[in-house]
């Protein structure tokens, strides 16, 4: 079996839902040994998040097989001194230690960077939080959907004008280009430990993450830059970047950025030779002066043709454009799966999500079924150096399960 470039590293995943615990699964997809630990008895509560109200009903735990993925889990219960204890011994063997646990929490669990540090120097204390670890939000607690897409400005800024409602996120659309940040800051705290042999105390949080995927229209905030109407697709101000219902229902969005060269290649696709020598729209500033004419002349030729048909079509001369896509699409997405986007679980044909990182010659490890609460309590007990009667005690205890 493939390990991977971390192959050794321990890492502690000591966190909840989805941000902090999902850079520990990028982690483990390149080898890593993560134990995840979580209350004994419910487990983490992202274990039941597909069972709130108005997520999909399956079988198969499909938020916990994609977090949980490699893990191994140990039920521990850190309110017990006993419990506090034995994480402190696992800290000391650990590289790198990842929690979200707020602050305050923290301190009443014995788990600040305070308490695990002095056992081990060169552990990387890797912290998320909602909305930072200073201020009076510090122990605020936080969720994409609020720390990160509502505060930063992004739910008001995707909505389709200033008059419909702002948009809703969906699950972990926040959470999972956070974990990619948290990982970076990880990995280069690793880094940092090759050239100075010391740990680090690393963080990231949901808003900083929020306000940098805002950031281009945010900078422009900073700077006092004056802001124009926010305009309905229907009346956006370049008919080449918008986006087209097509005869089956489906929309694609055209991004054509090298608008000169490529405007009489789209007026030929779209069979509209006419449109090229019409002095409405023979100039680009008359084409952008007159978008809302241009909108409404291609969403006619668009309503013509079925999705597939204008793939086909724009794809063949070479037109950027992309595929509003639908979740029905992305089983069978060839190239998601030529890519590895799209991997198969070990022993399985039932497909995951893979991080969104490669490096060449370095294979990640095939994704391994989440484990169940405490699969692993023994095994991590006897390897941090616990006998068969100590385990007992814990477990006579309530601090282990």
């Amino acid at each position: 079996m493939e390990k991977g470039i971390f192959e050794g590293l321990k890492v502690l995943d000591c966190a909840s839902f989805i941000a902090a615990p999902a850079a520990a699964t990028v982690l483990s997809d390149f080898g890593a040994d993560v134990i995840k630990i979580e209350p004994p008895g419910s487990g983490d509560p992202y274990r039941n998040l597909p069972n709130l109200p108005g997520y999909p009903h399956s079988e198969h735990n499909f938020a916990w097989m994609l977090e949980g993925r490699n893990k191994k889990s140990l039920a521990l219960d850190l309110s017990k001194p006993e419990g506090q204890a034995v994480l402190h011994r696992l800290a000391a063997q650990a590289d790198v230690f990842i929690t979200n646990y707020p602050p305050q929490v923290r301190a009443r669990l014995g788990i600040t960077h305070d308490h695990l540090a002095p056992h081990n120097e060169r552990l990387i204390y890797a912290s998320f939080t909602g909305y930072g670890e200073k201020g009076e939000e510090a122990n605020k607690p936080g969720f994409d959907s609020n720390a990160y897409w509502a505060r930063s400005g992004l739910m008001d800024l995707v909505r389709a004008d200033e008059h419909t409602t702002p948009a809703r996120s969906i699950a972990g659309m926040g959470d999972h280009p956070c974990a990619m940040a948290f990982y970076g800051a990880i990995v280069t705290a690793l880094y940092k430990r090759e050239r100075t042999g010391k740990g680090s105390h690393v963080s990231s949080n949901l808003m900083a993450n929020g306000v940098w995927a805002a950031s281009v229209l945010a900078q422009a905030k900073l700077v006092g830059a004056k802001f124009g109407e926010r305009r309905p697709r229907e009346r956006a101000l370049n008919a080449v970047t918008n986006h087209y219902q097509c005869k089956d229902g489906r929309w694609l969005i055209l991004s054509l950025l090298n608008e000169d060269r490529q405007w009489p290649t789209l007026a030929r696709c779209l069979g509209r030779e006419d449109l090229i020598s019409d002095p409405r729209f023979e100039a680009k500033k008359d084409r952008h002066a007159r978008s809302v004419e241009l909108i409404k002349i291609f969403d006619e030729t668009f309503a013509t043709k079925d999705l597939a048909e204008w793939r086909k079509i724009l794809d063949g001369n070479g037109l950027v454009f992309g595929v509003v896509g639908i979740l029905d699409d992305i089983p069978n997405d060839k190239q998601m799966i030529e890519n590895e986007v799209l991997v198969p679980f070990e022993n399985d044909t039932m497909l995951t999500i893979s991080s969104p990182i490669w490096v060449d010659g370095s294979k990640k490890v095939q994704p391994r079924k989440p484990p169940g609460i405490g699969e692993h309590s023994d095994e991590i007990l006897r390897n941090a150096g616990y006998d068969e009667a100590a385990i007992g005690k814990l477990r006579a205890a309530g601090a282990v399960a």
